[in-house]
C-alpha cells in the first residue's frame, strides 16, 4: 500500500480547500444560529463537479473512486465547514449506479451530475425499526402501474432540499417471509411530484441537518422507479453501506484534524501565570493523544477506501475506519473544548459547533455499538452478540 496521495489526490485536496476558503467560519457560524441549509455552499460544489465525483464520466460525472471522494469530504470538515449536507448525493447515488437499470441511470445521472437534481435524502429509518432494518413497516403495494406507499419514516434528513429520495419500503409481509432479508424494495421518489400526500415533519436536533420525520399517504410511484428487483432492496442498500462508512470516517478524520489544529493553536498562544497554557503536560498530552489517534484511523481509511476502489471485500476495514475515526474525532472535541475552556462554549469559537457535529459520527449512519458487533461476529467468529 502507498501511504503517499497522488498528485491527482493532492490537486483534489488543494482544489476542496481552495472552495472552502470562500466559506468561512463566520458563513458556517450563521447557517447553524438560522438553522438554515447552506445552499450557496452546496451549489457551488454541485456546479464545480465535486458533487458528481463518484458519477461514471458517460454520465457527466468525474469517474473518481471512493479514495477521491473521501478526501473531498475529509476537507470540507477540516476547513471547518459540515460535509453531512452533501455527502449523502455520493453514497446514495450508488445504490442507483450498481443496481438501476440503464434508462434509469440515463433519466437521472446526469442531471444530478449538473445538479440540475439533488439526491440528498435517503429513507430507511422508522420509529419501530432503526438498526434492524429488515423490521420495516412502510407499505409499497403494487397498484397496476403503480407502487402505493404508506407509512412513516424518521431522522431522514434534507428531505426539502432534495428533488429525489430513495426509499426503503416493505413489499411482501414480513410474515410471510422464510428469508427475512427479502421483501423489502428501494425506489427512487419525486418528491415534487407528492407534494400533498407526503408531509415532512422537521425535527428540532442539537445538530443542523434538516432532519425530519415522513408520513406517506398514498405516496405514489411510478413501476420504473422501482430499482432492481423486487424484495431485494436491503441487499442493495447494505451493498452501499461500506462506501457510507469510508466516507463518514473520512469526514471524522477531518473533524478531528480541525479539532487539533484548532486546540494547538490556542494552547500556545493562551498565557496563563505567566506562560502558554500548552506547555502543561495535562493540556499538551491529550491534544497530542487525539493527534495520534487521528492519524491512525487514517491509515485505516486509505485501506479500507483502497480496497473498495480495486472492488475488494473491505467490511473489516470500512467498519474499522467509521469506529476508529469517530472515536478519535470525539476524543479530540473532547481535548479542544477542555483547552479552551469556558470560550469552547462560546459560539464565535465554533469549538461548541463542531463538537456537536462530531458527536453524531459515533452514533450514526451506524452506533459503533453495532460496529463493534459486526467485527466480534464476523471478523472475530464469536456468537451473534444481540
Amino acid at each position: 500500500m502507498d501511504f503517499n496521495l497522488t498528485m491527482e489526490q493532492q490537486q483534489i485536496r488543494e482544489e476542496i480547500k481552495k472552495v472552502c476558503q470562500e466559506f468561512p467560519d463566520a458563513y458556517w457560524r450563521k447557517v447553524d444560529s438560522e438553522k438554515a441549509y447552506p445552499d450557496a455552499f452546496v451549489k457551488k460544489l454541485g456546479d464545480l463537479g465535486w458533487l458528481a465525483a463518484l458519477i461514471p464520466e458517460e454520465f457527466g460525472g468525474t469517474g473518481l473512486g471512493i479514495t477521491e471522494a473521501s478526501i473531498i469530504l475529509e476537507e470540507i470538515n477540516r476547513s471547518g465547514g459540515v460535509a453531512t449536507a452533501c455527502h449523502a448525493q455520493m453514497y446514495t447515488m450508488g445504490t442507483l449506479l450498481r443496481h438501476g437499470n440503464a434508462e434509469q441511470k440515463q433519466r437521472y445521472l446526469p442531471k444530478i451530475a449538473t445538479g440540475e437534481l439533488r439526491l440528498q435524502a435517503f429513507a430507511v429509518t422508522e420509529p419501530n425499526a432503526g438498526s434492524e432494518a429488515t423490521r420495516l413497516q412502510t407499505s409499497a403495494v403494487k397498484k397496476g402501474d403503480r407502487y402505493l406507499i404508506n407509512g412513516e419514516k424518521i431522522f431522514i434528513s434534507r428531505v426539502l432540499q432534495s428533488d429525489l429520495m430513495l426509499l426503503l419500503a416493505r413489499t411482501t409481509p414480513y410474515d410471510e417471509l422464510p428469508d427475512k432479508t427479502r421483501g423489502l424494495s428501494v425506489f427512487i421518489v419525486d418528491l415534487k411530484a407528492n407534494q400533498g400526500k407526503l408531509e415532512v415533519k422537521p425535527l428540532d436536533l442539537m445538530i443542523n441537518h434538516h432532519t425530519n420525520a415522513l408520513f406517506f399517504d398514498n405516496v405514489e410511484v411510478p413501476v420504473e422507479n422501482l430499482i432492481g428487483d423486487e424484495g431485494m432492496g436491503f441487499r442493495y442498500i447494505n451493498d452501499g453501506w461500506n462506501a457510507e462508512r469510508i466516507l463518514v470516517a473520512a469526514e471524522a478524520v477531518g473533524d478531528g484534524r480541525w479539532f487539533v489544529e484548532r486546540a494547538a493553536k490556542y494552547a500556545s498562544e493562551r498565557n496563563v501565570f505567566g506562560k502558554p497554557i500548552g506547555a502543561n503536560q495535562g493540556v499538551q498530552f491529550p491534544i497530542a493523544k487525539a493527534y495520534a489517534n487521528i492519524e491512525a484511523a487514517d491509515l485505516v481509511r486509505y485501506q479500507a477506501a483502497t480496497k473498495f476502489d480495486r472492488k475488494e471485500k473491505c467490511g473489516a476495514e470500512a467498519n474499522l475506519a467509521k469506529y476508529l475515526a469517530s472515536e478519535a474525532a470525539w476524543e479530540a472535541a473532547n481535548a479542544c473544548l477542555t483547552t479552551h475552556g469556558g470560550y469552547g462554549f462560546a459560539a464565535e469559537y465554533d469549538v461548541e459547533r463542531k463538537f456537536r457535529e462530531t458527536r453524531l459520527l459515533t452514533v450514526a449512519p451506524v452506533s459503533n455499538n453495532l460496529v463493534l458487533a459486526y467485527l466480534g461476529q464476523h471478523v472475530l467468529g464469536m456468537p451473534k452478540s444481540y
